[in-house]
């Protein structure tokens, strides 16, 4: 399992690493603005279409047999979180204070 997990790691990886390259200071500031206010416009439908993927092979997982115990241990989600995201429980972040300041200044 070391090499899977090598290799999901170089995944993930990759894909910060290419949200880092939009923002990369070598292209001009208001190139980089448009980049990543289209990121950030796509987010959230992406952050649902990760969360959903996540929950499909979590249940894909307890399908094939196996308990929520020993799917956290191959997972090292804990028990009671692969509960809820097989549930299909979210748990989103509080609101931070400070975006209110935020909403006119864009």
């Amino acid at each position: 399992m070391g090499d899977e997990d090598a290799q999901l790691d170089q995944e993930v990886k990759r894909v910060l690493d290419s949200i880092d390259t939009l923002g990369a200071a070598d292209q001009p500031a208001a190139e980089r603005v448009k980049r990543l206010t289209e990121l950030l416009e796509q987010w959230p439908d992406v952050h649902s279409k990760v969360r959903a993927m996540r929950q499909a092979a979590l249940q894909e997982m307890q399908d094939d047999g196996k308990s929520l115990r020993k799917i956290s241990a191959e997972t090292g989600i804990s028990f009671g979180r692969v509960r809820e995201i097989i549930a299909g429980v979210t748990k989103r972040p509080k609101a931070k204070a400070d975006t209110e300041g935020d909403a006119g200044t864009s």
